[in-house]
């Protein structure tokens, strides 16, 4: 379910040519790249955001250091020998804005710089930003005060207050002390039969980025069905609940779980408590239903 994403850098010939054309932020021109999606384009600025995913949102919010909502003043569009990696159809451009709200991250100026790509209208010419309200997702520049890097390039979305609103939730997740770490990988599988027949319980235990223990439990009863809950603990519970959908415990699992149990994950037990598991994980994928995304995952 993981989708990639591919990271470029501008050239010094890139960064040099910037420097050169816009002598008034030279800094902004020698920043390090911003982030491509690779084959599949960003969405157009001018599409409702609404239409974005929570997968979307989730994935620009926990990648993102600075979430803020900005106005922008001026555009200035790079040649293209200026813009390596970029899509056919679009534009790199430099933003500079001015601050309106900051919903996530440190302290920071009135007025910020960032590149950003935007699709290209049909004129094969940049969309009209001046003035428009805009959510971008950044990361700051070390010792470049005012200047940030967009998290990819197409981490720059069109405000409203349904998408400020639904962002706004996705990082009080994020900051909340019980927030579900990132997950690595399925590290080990359980399945534990039962005293009577089609009973049993699979266990999964998950690797995560912090090593914060996170485990999944399927439990079987005769002539109950399965079910399965996620615990952020220790101790493993069958009284544990699915998380619900379009939250951050169903994202870290819906987008980040493998397709199957992989090779390298310990799956003890006989060749029928392995068949077990395998059925019981994939009931959880199942059930977990489709990460789904209109735009490329961000590289954290």
């Amino acid at each position: 379910m993981i989708a990639s994403a591919v990271r470029f850098t501008l050239s010094t010939v890139t960064m040099m040519g910037l420097a050169g054309i816009l002598l008034a932020t030279p800094a902004t021109a020698r920043q390090s790249a911003i982030r491509d999606g690779g084959a599949l384009a960003s969405p157009p600025l001018g599409s409702v955001s609404d239409a974005l995913t929570y997968a979307d949102l989730a994935g620009l919010s926990d990648a993102a250091e600075i979430v803020a909502r900005v106005q922008v003043r001026k555009v200035t569009r790079l040649k293209p020998e200026q813009a390596t990696g970029l899509q056919p159809g679009m534009a790199r451009i430099l933003v500079e804005a001015r601050t309106s709200a900051l919903l996530s991250g440190p302290a920071m100026g009135e007025f910020v710089r960032y590149l950003a790509d935007v699709p290209l209208d049909g004129k094969g010419k940049v969309p009209k930003l001046s003035k428009a309200q805009v959510l971008i997702f950044a990361r700051t520049v070390t010792g470049r005060a005012g200047e940030l890097r967009l998290v990819d390039g197409g981490a720059q979305i069109a405000w409203s207050p349904g998408v400020e609103a639904r962002v706004r939730t996705i990082l009080a997740e994020l900051l909340s002390p019980e927030a579900p770490p990132p997950i690595k990988a399925l590290r080990e599988v359980l399945f534990v039969p039962g005293n009577l027949a089609d009973e049993g319980e699979t266990q999964l235990f998950l690797q995560t980025e912090n090593n914060a223990p996170v485990s999944l439990s399927v439990v079987r009863r005769p002539d109950m069905g399965r079910t399965w809950g996620v615990s952020l603990s220790e101790i493993v519970d069958q009284a544990a609940r699915p998380p619900a959908r379009d939250t951050l415990t169903w994202y870290r699992l819906a987008c980040f779980l493998p397709q199957s149990i992989p090779p390298r994950a310990a799956l003890s037990g006989s060749a029928e408590d392995q068949r077990m598991a395998e059925q019981d994980y994939a009931f959880v994928l199942r059930e977990l239903g489709e990460c789904t995304r209109t735009r490329p995952a961000v590289m954290r």
